[in-house]
């Protein structure tokens, strides 16, 4: 497992944030920090596979406005099939597996209610091994991934989830 300290977790917190904040910058916000030992710790936090640094799309601005999950039932001995050929649509951000009543969830982003339905029932919906699909449209997101912060930050962060010094 790896273990986090207060200044990872600070770290970690103002580049999630923004993502291209300086070491410099970090260093200024966390108080007495050297520049060196932030680009250190970053080093090591990617090194590590603790974090990534990549661009995320923001679907909106580039007019994927409708945001859908969409539950998958599958025909016995097929999910993992079915899963890897839905993984394979561009509308779709995210597959998983599942358990109990469906098995598949999926993430769909699309431009209009009309390409949602489409991708829905002409391609979804013929691919081999799909039984049924249940689709819930997400008319408001209020968080995802790209802020989720697990406890340990928080705590780390002090109770009003800031970092220390700012």
């Amino acid at each position: 497992m790896n273990e986090l300290d207060q200044l990872d977790w600070e770290i970690i917190k103002l580049l999630n944030e923004d993502g291209r904040m300086s070491s410099a910058e970090i260093a200024r916000r966390l108080g007495d920090v050297p520049a060196r030992t932030v680009n250190h710790r970053i080093d090591n936090l990617i090194e590590r596979g603790i974090i990534t640094v990549r661009a995320v799309l923001n679907p909106l601005a580039l007019g994927y406005r409708i945001y859908a999950d969409v539950f998958i039932e599958v025909e016995p001995g097929r999910v993992r099939e079915v899963a890897e050929k839905v993984a394979q649509f561009p509308q779709v951000s995210y597959v998983a597996c599942a358990t109990g009543g469906i098995d598949l969830s999926i993430s769909v982003r699309v431009r209009s209610n009309e390409e949602l339905f489409d991708f829905v029932a002409e391609q979804l919906g013929n691919i081999p091994g799909v039984r049924r699909t249940e689709t819930y449209l997400l008319p408001l997101k209020i968080k995802d991934l790209e802020h989720w912060m697990p406890a340990e930050a928080q705590v780390a962060a002090g109770e009003d989830g800031r970092a220390r010094g700012r």
